[in-house]
């Protein structure tokens, strides 16, 4: 018994003429009456009769023919499954990602994911939360890593809640505060990250909500550059946790606690096109993101668009 016994027996079956069977194969017709004959000596049954013009399953073959669906079924599942795992050995994943999200969440997704993935080529294009929404609409990655954006046509999945968080180097005097209020923060040189990102709109919403003017000492359009400011001293600033994972452990920066209102957040989220179901490779992405933060949530819209 082999495929082609099993492929013209279902197709006979279903078609009730072994002319159409033929032609839904592309073969001849004694081609698969030599199959059917094949089929039947192996079985030592009679698989079809004659009925008036036409034919029709014996009972042996009404009984045998589920039994042969499923195998073509199984056999074409497995088809599936080696060409989804060939995929995955040559091909490439193109990525958008938020600047902040490429630089302290990305590394470690990808690490899993060429582990897992060696022979995957991977690219990664960054920019602001805006950036990143306009090349997923123009179809220039499979997938995006940004701060919460919304529109029609993209499917936005969030994965987690970043914390803004003041901070200051640990000689400073507030480091052993313990906490300060919004009022006492203005007292004290500011250093602000990047007037076009959230983190600044978050940052200076804080001081206008309690009507104090912040001593903006510097404005600086890197993270790096603005944790190194603090760092020496320069000032404090409100700066996205995820960004202070080694400052924090090593207790090079202080958090500190602001006592009358709770730290601003911001939804990191997965973004892809509604209209472009994901491959193989975007679809494995995918995984490994939720194997690391979890499933993600469905869509929701927020009172405001994020676009740090």
């Amino acid at each position: 018994m082999d495929l082609g016994q099993l492929e013209a027996f279902v197709q006979v079956a279903n078609q009730r003429s072994f002319s159409r069977a033929a032609e839904a194969l592309f073969l001849t017709q004694p081609s698969v009456t030599a199959r059917i004959q094949s089929l039947e000596r192996d079985l030592g049954e009679r698989l079809f009769e004659r009925s008036g013009r036409g034919i029709r399953l014996t009972e042996v073959g009404e009984c045998f023919l589920p039994h042969a669906e499923r195998v073509l079924q199984a056999l074409n599942a497995g088809r599936d499954a080696i060409e989804s795992l060939r995929n995955l050995q040559s091909g490439s994943l193109v990525l958008a990602s938020a600047t902040t999200v490429s630089t302290y969440i990305l590394p470690g997704l990808l690490k899993t994911f060429r582990a897992r993935y060696p022979r995957i080529e991977v690219s990664v294009r960054t920019g602001r939360s805006e950036q990143v929404l306009q090349m997923m609409l123009q179809d220039e990655a499979q997938v995006g890593l940004v701060r919460a954006v919304y529109h029609q046509d993209i499917e936005t999945r969030g994965l987690i809640e970043d914390e803004l968080v003041l901070v200051a180097n640990a000689a400073h005097e507030l480091a052993d505060a313990g906490s300060v209020t919004v009022e006492q923060l203005g007292d004290h040189p500011f250093i602000f990250f990047d007037r076009n990102s959230s983190y600044y709109s978050l940052a200076q919403g804080i001081f206008r909500q309690h009507g104090v003017v912040p001593r903006t000492q510097m404005e600086l359009d890197s993270m790096e550059a603005t944790k190194k400011m603090v760092e020496e001293g320069l000032g404090i600033a409100m700066l996205p946790k995820i960004a202070l994972e080694r400052e924090l452990a090593a207790g090079i920066l202080k958090v500190i606690e602001i006592a009358d209102m709770p730290n601003p957040t911001r939804q990191i989220a997965l973004i892809s096109r509604k209209s472009r179901p994901l491959g193989p490779v975007a679809q494995a992405f995918v995984e490994i993101v939720t194997e690391i933060y979890g499933e993600p949530e469905q869509e929701r819209q927020p009172e405001a668009a994020g676009v740090g």
